[in-house]
């Protein structure tokens, strides 16, 4: 069994995150982390003892902050808003999410400037290693204040309310299922239930997940377009290193150092010297690529911040003691960062979609077979292709940026809001069509490779391979439909991103004790 993983505030990463998510791995909270909670919670049952005004505690919420809150209801109200933010709509939300936004506001409540007690933070982490996963609706939040629909959803089982999900995506009643389970419903303390939901965690979960998933489809966009270069014939000079240390951009130095090893060794690339150069679907793939990991390093930076920061309302201060009413709850660096990616994603997926259309068409796919049929009246992969355009088209849609879609609400007391959530669950959209684009070209890519007998590059054989192991060549027409989704199984999986880093990472270290170096 799997070790726990470590909650303390400050470690929590995008690979941790995914084993807790998609693996299953348990949680456990830092010893230290607890002590520091329970400190927080005395400061501020201090604060309230003294009489101060402090917003969501001794007030009401967003625009009726000048209400009050009589002592006697401090804690009683906790119930009520966690029941009126309780407003979603729609799909639920993945498992993988729910749990991944159960852990990354557990990690951010540990860095003790939260005020709740230690005990909700056990109830939350019993709850999560026991694997009750709230019944989450996927619509419903602006991203600020945060994420209050979906937490409000995902913590109302604390007080024995609300709904979990059942393996089937259905809806299991909060109450009957904690009973079964020896859980009796918790009674909130001021500021509790305002903690809980008012944070950036939900959008953060899909944002941490996507982390990986597009590192992943990256490596595979290398992958896929290495075969299409060593199907069609294409110049390797386009990724000589002299080339990109005169425009050194990481992302784009990477990109062409992962083809470069992939067609180590081909027979066929820079065999037709009738052609000058390639057209830039070829030519430009490191520039074009290389752009999207640098759209995803900038995601991956705000993403990991929010992964062990503090994002609710007010924020309690132990030393010296004070309690400040801000606005890190405000999702705009993460939704910013989620238009982004769609953009890369978008435009890595056009590229993709060119270099498929190189592929099937006659015209332009050289010696290979016209829409990569030998058999006159057969349409081939023609329709693959069309596939994968409808697809991109999709994707463009996607990438209009919601970021900047602000409006008022809470009668103008929230009058910006960032939208982060719709952006993140557009991204996650995104990212499944992109991963279906790039399976097209490896398919197209992998026919292509069976004309002639000139050998491929090393490491392309090995991506022709792992297709070939999905699909079977396309000797007469066939529906082509299943072999789209069984070779993006092996993309949305990282199998095939996983022989791109594994040939890269060989050719660097040959490079590095004396190796062939690239001529």
């Amino acid at each position: 069994m799997a070790s726990p993983a470590i909650l303390d505030g400050h470690t929590l990463d995008p690979a941790t995150v995914e084993r807790i998510a998609l693996a299953g791995v348990e949680v456990a909270l830092d010893q230290q982390a607890l002590a520091a909670v329970e400190s927080n919670r005395n400061s501020l049952d201090r604060a309230i003892a003294q009489g101060e005004e402090i917003y969501g505690v001794t007030t009401g919420l967003g625009a009726l902050v000048t209400e009050r809150v009589p002592a006697s209801e401090l804690a009683g109200i906790q119930r009520y808003i966690l029941r009126s933010s309780a407003a979603g709509v729609g799909a639920p939300l993945p498992r993988e999410v729910v749990r991944a936004a159960v852990a990354i506001r557990l990690n951010g409540l540990l860095r003790a400037h939260s005020a709740v007690r230690s005990v909700v933070l056990e109830r939350i982490a019993a709850l999560l290693n026991a694997d009750l996963v709230p019944y989450v609706p996927s619509k419903g939040s602006l991203g600020a204040s945060g994420d209050l629909a979906p937490s409000a959803h995902a913590f109302l089982p604390l007080i024995g309310e609300g709904e979990f999900l059942d393996r089937d995506g259905g809806r299991l009643p909060a109450e009957g299922l904690l009973a079964e389970r020896g859980f009796k419903p918790l009674t909130l303390q001021p500021k509790e239930a305002l903690a809980l939901i008012n944070g950036t965690h939900f959008m953060t979960a899909i944002g941490s997940l996507l982390v990986l998933r597009v590192a992943r489809l990256l490596d595979s966009a290398d992958g896929a377009a290495a075969m299409t270069l060593d199907a069609l014939r294409g110049f390797a000079t386009p990724f000589d290193p002299r080339v990109h240390a005169l425009r050194p951009v990481p992302g784009q130095a990477r990109s062409a150092a992962n083809i470069r090893a992939l067609v180590a060794g081909s027979e066929r690339v820079g065999s037709r010297p009738e052609d000058v150069q390639n057209a830039y679907s070829l030519r430009c793939v490191p520039q074009v690529h290389g752009a999207a990991r640098e759209a995803h390093d900038f995601f991956t930076r705000l993403v990991s911040i929010d992964l062990n920061a503090v994002t609710d309302n007010p924020l309690v201060f132990d030393n010296p003691p004070e309690v400040l009413s801000a606005g890190n709850f405000h999702g705009q660096p993460l939704a910013l960062a989620f238009d982004t990616l769609r953009i890369a994603l978008a435009d890595l997926t056009t590229i993709s979609d060119r270099r498929s259309f190189r592929l099937v068409s006659p015209s332009l796919n050289g010696d290979l077979p016209p829409f990569l049929t030998r058999h006159a009246g057969h349409c081939g992969y023609m329709m693959a292709q069309y596939t994968g355009l409808a697809l991109v088209a999709e994707l463009k849609v996607l990438a209009q940026p919601v970021s900047i879609d602000s409006a008022p609400t809470s009668d103008n007391q929230e009058d910006h809001v960032s939208m982060g959530m719709t952006g993140a669950l557009l991204s996650a959209d995104a990212c499944a069509l992109a991963e279906t684009v790039l399976a097209v070209e490896a398919l197209l890519a992998a026919q292509g490779l069976e004309t002639g007998e000139a050998e491929p590059g090393e490491g392309v054989a090995r991506l022709w391979e792992l297709v070939r192991r999905q699909v079977p060549p396309l000797d007469e027409d066939r529906p082509p439909g299943a072999d789209i989704e069984a070779v993006c199984e092996v993309i949305r999986t990282g199998e095939f991103a996983g022989i791109v880093a594994d040939v890269s990472r060989t050719e660097r270290e040959g490079e590095t004790q004396g190796g062939p170096q690239w001529q």
